[in-house]
């Protein structure tokens, strides 16, 4: 399961909710573990603005499952990309077929690139004009040439 790009870990409902919210489309998707039951992993889809979330299981040879809406066979897969590959086609017995896959790998690269924005925007509009030498030292040592007071002054 480590390996499949949809997986986010022991991440929980809430925070599952939150991401799929975050992308925002119809038929966006992820995959968590359970949170009440261990072992157990969760597929998780935004339909209509609410998540639905059903419980992927494996059986004891080793193929997987969704638990989907009453009155639908279940289907065992081998791999769960092909399970995946199942449930993106329409009237598969979940809300609605899986479209837009919200990875894990995306959701760190967003984190990132959140955090960044977040530390340039702090630098550059916060009221003390010393912020930046106390946030970043390094940058008044690089210069041999200029003493800090220089440096507040080009900054400022």
């Amino acid at each position: 399961m480590e390996n499949l790009p949809v997986y986010h870990g022991p991440i929980g409902k809430e925070e599952g909710e939150r991401r799929l919210a975050q992308d925002g489309r119809e038929g966006c998707y992820l995959i968590r573990n359970s949170d009440s039951v261990p072992g157990v992993y969760c597929l998780c889809v935004l339909c209509k603005g609410f998540v639905y979330t059903y419980r992927l299981c494996r059986d004891e040879g080793g193929s997987w499952a969704a638990e989907t809406t009453p009155g639908v066979a279940k289907r065992y897969f081998r791999q769960i990309k092909n399970l995946i590959a199942a449930f993106q086609k329409p009237d598969q017995g979940i809300a609605m077929p899986l479209l837009f896959p919200v990875t894990a790998q995306s959701r760190a690269q967003t984190l990132t690139e959140e955090q960044t924005a977040s530390h340039s925007l702090s630098l550059t509009h916060s009221s003390d004009p010393n912020a930046y030498l106390h946030q970043r030292p390094h940058a008044a040592k690089g210069h041999k040439n200029r003493n800090k007071k220089e440096v507040r002054q080009a900054l400022g």
